[in-house]
């Protein structure tokens, strides 16, 4: 897992989007903090889900309307008249055209930022998974040394020195260390019970992110041809190819602003989570791992106490007498 050090800023565009308007389906405000298992803060993603919706009806009304106005001056106007009006539609094609063009430019860049966004996490869990698992055998591989050998060995020695005191002494003073010890290592997390293996979590990750990233590569090749095609229609006058085209940039331009709301909803809700992401973080593990353990290396300070240096100091610090450590 990596650390989020006391210099950990995340970049500008996130509290950009981290600043959006968070408002329920009530209209009401509620907080920014990232809490993926509040309703309302559920609620306030899929507002801005709906905010896309309320912006394609927009964009269609005007669609109609311009069409509307268009097929109506036709029947109004005389000869003179056709070539203004044509030419006037000309270059409307034209620069609605670039607009396009340009956005599927910017769209094939975020969409290649957001599948390597998505790399370095998928990456990042394997990284996590792998440190955990070796965290885990660790500390049954160590726990299982003390609970057989070092204990067998405990018990001949007891045996051996079994007429000199001291000797005895010394041995159950080391046993206790040796307790104290196994119980320090039983109070570790046991991330078995976390039920979350982030291996799989980043198959499944990697998985959808293909998918995505396909998806949204067809859709960005399907604006392009649609553009090209509606300037070889200009071009030829061909009234068949343009409606055509016109069928399907409306299609189009539907998959267009359902695929700005969603990403828009998941942008403004992943910028949450990395302005703080600390007390998330301290949320979901509060039941499995004490908070200043998290705290600690979460931050990775310095300044901060080690959590383990009191108990650590504590199954050493007390001697049997005539024995100095």
């Amino acid at each position: 897992m990596s650390s989020i050090r006391d210099d950990y800023i995340a970049p500008w565009w996130t509290y950009w989007l981290h600043n959006f308007p968070h408002v329920n389906l009530n209209f009401q405000p509620i907080d920014n903090t990232f809490s993926p298992q509040d309703q309302n803060y559920q609620q306030s993603l899929i507002f801005l889900g709906c905010v896309a919706a309320a912006g394609l009806g927009l964009n269609l009304l005007c669609l109609a309307i311009y069409l509307s106005c268009l097929c109506c001056c036709r029947k109004d106007e005389d000869e003179e008249s056709k070539r203004p009006n044509s030419c006037c539609v000309t270059w409307s094609a034209v620069v609605a055209g670039l607009i396009s063009c340009a956005a599927v430019g910017v769209g094939f860049y975020g969409n290649s930022e957001t599948n390597d966004g998505v790399y370095q996490l998928t990456y990042s869990l394997y990284n996590a998974n792998h440190t955990l698992g070796g965290v885990d055998n660790l500390v049954t591989n160590t726990m299982g040394s003390m609970e057989s050998g070092l204990k067998q060995h405990l018990a001949r020695l007891d045996e051996i020195f079994a007429t000199r005191g001291d000797y005895v002494q010394t041995l159950r003073f080391m046993q206790q260390m040796a307790d104290n010890v196994i119980k320090q290592l039983l109070g570790l997390p046991d991330w078995d019970t976390a039920k979350v293996d982030l291996a799989a979590v980043a198959d499944q990750t990697a998985y959808v992110e293909y998918y995505r990233w396909l998806t949204y590569l067809l859709l960005l090749i399907l604006d392009l041809v649609i553009c090209l095609a509606a300037c070889l229609g200009l071009a030829k006058q061909s009234r068949w190819l343009l409606t055509t085209m016109m069928v399907f940039g409306v299609l189009t331009l539907i998959l267009s602003w359902a695929s700005l709301g969603v990403d828009l909803a998941t942008a403004v809700g992943t910028s949450d989570f990395c302005v703080i992401p600390d007390k998330f973080i301290m949320n979901q593990t509060k039941d499995l791992i004490s908070s200043d353990i998290v705290h600690y290396y979460l931050y990775c300070s310095q300044t901060l106490p080690n959590p383990f240096q009191q108990l650590r100091t504590a199954s050493w610090s007390w001697s049997p007498p005539g024995l100095s450590l």
